[in-house]
Formats: C-alpha cells, structure tokens, sequence
C-alpha cells in the first residue's frame, strides 16, 4: 500500500517538472521571439527608408510583438493642441477615419497631458474612452497607451489595443515604452534630416541668385535691389522659382563666354 502512494507520488511529481518544463520552454521561446521582434524594430528605426515606410512596417512589428488587434501611432500637433493618426496596421475605415484628439480628451489626449502609459482594461466601458462604438465594431477591448517621448518633450502616442479583456503587464508596459522610444528618435531625426537639407536647398538657392544678381547689375547697370526685383518678376511672369531663373541666367552668361 504504501509502495503504492510512493509510485503515485512519484508520477505526479514527474507530471509536474514535464508541464514545468514544458511552461519553461513556452517562456523561452516568447522571450526569444519578443527578442527577435525588438531587434527588427532597432533595424527599422536606424534603415534609410522614408518615414512613412519605418512607421508603417513598425506598426506591423509592435502588433506582432504585443498581439494586438490594433496598434497605432498619432504625433502631436503643438500649434492645433491635438494628435494625428500617421501610422497604423489596421485597415479599418471606421479606426483609421475616427478624427484628431484634442490634448486632455480620451485616453491618448490624456497620456500627451500626463506624460504617461495608461492602461484601459475595457475600453467599451471606460468614460475616459470617446470612441465606444468603434471599440464595439472593431472587436476592441484592453488598451495600452503609452507616450512618445523625445528628450522629455511629448512628440506622440502609441497605442495597442486586444481584442479580448487584458490586464497588461509592467513588462509589456516596458516592451511598448521601449518601441515608442525607438519610434520618436527615428521621427525627429527624419524631421532633423528633413530641415538639414531644406537649409541646404535655400542656402545654394541664395548662392545661385547673388550670382545672377551680379550678373544683371554688371549687363544692366543696375542697383542690387533693382535686380533682384528684375529677378522676382520674371520669376512671376515664367511661374518659376527665382533659383530656376537665376540659373539660365547664368548659363546664358557662360554660353557668351564660348
């Protein structure tokens, strides 16, 4: 009898460290898909793609790290007070045509004013949630919002919504946190590059049309201020830039030269 209860004993012990290891090993391969998928989001942030297409397929990434049914991105809009949808993988009308979020309303307006990740368990049910009715047609429930930060400065949101009730984790708090991190270096340093070569552009455009100016005042005999309006206008009567103008003037200048 009591060989007996030592054998049963001894085989639910066994049962018990096979479905351990069997949890252990579930847990390692998450972790190392999460792993996987965070080094995909690093690789998307530092590519030479365009903006849209690293927020593009970095939606699509942060939804298959975190399971969601949505996950999107809004930047904040400092002159209107109010949040953007730019990014998103859901194809939904409905979601995608939902409207700008005013800074302290809904649940992201709110994380923009806090500064903050807040977690909605139930979306459907929450006050602070203004889109119940989109929630309920697109099969939404929990929500995790967390802010895009930048230097300490609020540059959006990115939210993951479930489509079942959800008590998200400090960990996944900490994932999403993380990729929204990642997501506002990628956008400021694209709006950095984007105003580098705009100072660029008007820099050489500067160069082109001093160049053109002393050209005119040389053939002409004009003022600088005489030329440069001779510039202007022609720039309004051909309904082309100054610069353009300013360069066939120049080339013309080195053909007689020839």
């Amino acid at each position: 009898m009591a060989a007996a209860k030592r054998a049963k004993k001894k085989k639910s012990v066994k049962a018990e460290l096979a479905e351990c290891k069997k949890k252990l090993a579930r847990l390692e391969l998450e972790r190392a898909n999460k792993l996987a998928a965070l080094a995909g989001v690093s690789r998307t942030v530092a590519s030479d793609m365009y903006i849209e297409e690293i927020l593009s397929l970095l939606m699509r990434l942060t939804a298959d790290l975190m399971n969601s049914k949505i996950c999107s991105l809004m930047l904040y809009d400092e002159e209107k007070q109010e949040l953007v949808l730019r990014a998103s993988q859901s194809l939904s009308k409905d979601y995608l045509e939902k409207g700008n979020i005013k800074v302290g309303e809904s649940v992201s307006g709110k994380v923009v004013k806090t500064r903050k990740p807040i977690v909605v368990e139930n979306v459907r049910r929450d006050k602070l949630y203004n889109f119940p009715d989109i929630a309920k047609k697109e099969g939404l429930y929990s929500l995790l919002s967390v802010p895009l930060l930048f230097k300490g400065k609020v540059i959006g949101v990115l939210n993951s919504y479930k489509d079942h009730v959800h008590r998200f984790s400090e960990e996944e708090i900490n994932l999403l946190s993380s990729v929204a991190n990642q997501a506002a270096v990628a956008i400021q340093n694209t709006s950095l590059l984007a105003d580098k070569k705009d100072l660029e552009e008007k820099l050489e455009a500067r160069k082109v049309i001093e160049k053109a100016k002393g050209i005119l005042m040389k053939l002409l005999a004009i003022d600088e201020d005489s030329a440069y309006k001779l510039l202007q206008r022609q720039s309004m009567d051909k309904r082309k830039s100054m610069k353009e103008i300013a360069n066939a003037i120049i080339i013309s200048k080195e053909l007689e030269k020839k």
